[in-house]
């Protein structure tokens, strides 16, 4: 397990609605009731708790362009964090054009994926470790090295804070009936020996430690082991999306990452007349075409001129 301040990213989850519905989605968006829309106090106060945190602080959803207040709330995060700072997750859906110039002012980091390739694999979060590796012994060693945990993000939800964005999820899912901790000024200085409760509460029933194929993305069905099933009775607003997995295990888990291909995210750009380029972490910042005037002469502006 990873400490918050050796991660890339701290997330503020501003919103669990989306343009999409994808497979083995990991805010369960297909099955959320309702979804939720942060409170724009209770998101100045997440934005206040990372003040002086040492990384990245990311917006994510579900699609955090859907949120109401989202350039209300670009515009805080601005003025609090910054701009080398700032993070965003989105799929930049049609219709939110609006928000380009917000976006590229705010955030110098763009992570963009709208999930539509077939060779884009999402990992199964409600098939539980705990049904595919019944030693608790080695169930708990895998918990410990779980590849999300070791290399994704602790959240933020309107829960409270978490070590894990699968773990808020999860308690999103089911209502918000475990809350995180409280959302205050250093919450992030937790270490693993801290995680104690939250990881009792949610790793046993994850599927992220766990050795098991994944689905791609556009396949509109979702995996789930026998005893989450049941467990989640009355949880999800459409059941019928899911698959009971079979638990058996696999040593050849499909490529997560195809989404992470240069010129596919400048695609997705392309529909907001924006660009990508790498920047000095080896992340993506996002430009506005019609604002750029580089010298002609540079590498920089051939790049411009190829990509008009």
């Amino acid at each position: 397990m990873r400490s918050m301040v050796s991660m890339d990213t701290v997330q503020i989850e501003i919103t669990n609605h989306c343009v999409l519905s994808c497979s083995n989605c990991t805010r369960f968006v297909p099955h959320i009731k309702k979804p939720f829309y942060m409170d724009f106090e209770f998101f100045k106060k997440a934005v206040d708790s990372m003040i002086g945190y040492p990384k990245m602080v990311g917006i994510q959803g579900g699609e955090p362009l859907l949120h109401p207040d989202f350039e209300k709330m670009c515009d805080y995060l601005h003025e609090k964090i910054p701009y080398e700072q700032c993070g965003l997750w989105t799929t930049l859906p049609k219709g939110f054009e609006h928000h380009r110039e917000v976006i590229c002012r705010t955030f110098k980091h763009i992570f963009v994926n709208d999930h539509s390739r077939d060779d884009i694999y999402h990992h199964p979060p409600l098939v539980a470790i705990q049904e595919v590796e019944t030693d608790k012994n080695r169930m708990w060693q895998f918990i410990d090295t779980c590849w999300a945990q070791m290399s994704w993000s602790a959240s933020i939800n309107p829960t409270g804070a978490f070590f894990c964005e699968i773990a808020a999820s999860m308690n999103m899912l089911m209502g918000g009936e475990n809350p995180g901790w409280p959302v205050e000024p250093g919450w992030w200085w937790r270490i693993p020996k801290d995680f104690g409760s939250q990881m009792e509460a949610y790793c046993p029933t994850c599927g992220f430690p766990s050795k098991v194929a994944r689905r791609a993305s556009v396949e509109k069905v979702d995996d789930i082991s026998p005893a989450n099933l049941e467990w989640l009775k009355g949880y999800s607003k459409n059941p019928g999306r899911f698959v009971v997995h079979d638990l058996v295990k696999s040593d050849c888990q499909e490529e997560m990452a195809k989404y992470k291909d240069f010129d596919y995210r400048n695609a997705i750009a392309k529909r907001y007349d924006m660009f990508l380029t790498i920047n000095d972490q080896h992340f993506w910042t996002a430009h506005l075409r019609k604002k750029i005037t580089p010298d002609k002469s540079s590498v920089f502006s051939k790049y411009v001129e190829r990509n008009k």
